[in-house]
């Protein structure tokens, strides 16, 4: 066996061996050995077509957090108080089933209705007016709009039974 392919195959074997000991730090590293690469970390996806700056870093920061490779891998996404006020691109990110956006400057839900697997939604302490976009998911399970003061308040024909909602306090004559 030649030189070259010794190294190749130690150095396979290191890069295996530190993957397999939970070395955490190796996937920011390429593993090269006589100026071969034998080891790549995958990359992370980079967030894009997003209308809101704000939306667009609390999703890269969650993607890279993750180590997520692919859109539809991201399954929990917590975007609490971080200054967003449209969802306009996040229908890419069709995977997700738990999305917290507390205490934004969200107004307008049409863009959630693409989100077919979401199970979970908080949107309390937004701008929110008019909930019947979330209400029509039939994925969600659990809602949260409590402290949106403009919220017009859905009958409760309009709330279905299988999810549990929290709504203002304005609400609770319905």
């Amino acid at each position: 066996m030649s030189q070259l392919h010794t190294g190749l195959a130690a150095g396979l074997i290191i890069a295996s061996t530190m993957l397999q000991a939970g070395c955490t730090q190796l996937d920011r590293y390429d593993i090269t050995i006589n100026e071969v690469t034998v080891y790549e970390p995958n990359p992370v996806l980079a967030v894009e077509a997003l209308e809101d700056l704000a939306l667009e870093r609390c999703l890269q920061q969650t993607l890279t957090d993750a180590k997520a490779t692919e859109l539809n891998s991201l399954e929990a996404v917590n975007c609490s108080d971080a200054g967003i006020a449209s969802l306009a691109g996040l229908e890419q990110f069709n995977g997700i089933r738990s999305l917290k956006l507390s205490g934004n400057a969200i107004r307008n839900l049409l863009v959630l209705e693409r989100l077919t697997e979401l199970e979970q939604l908080w949107l309390d302490n937004n701008n929110i007016v008019d909930p019947i976009p979330v209400l029509r998911m039939p994925s969600l399970r659990r809602l949260d709009l409590a402290d949106n003061p403009r919220l017009q308040c859905p009958a409760l024909a309009q709330i279905p039974l299988n999810m549990q909602v929290t709504l203002p306090v304005h609400c609770d004559a319905i």
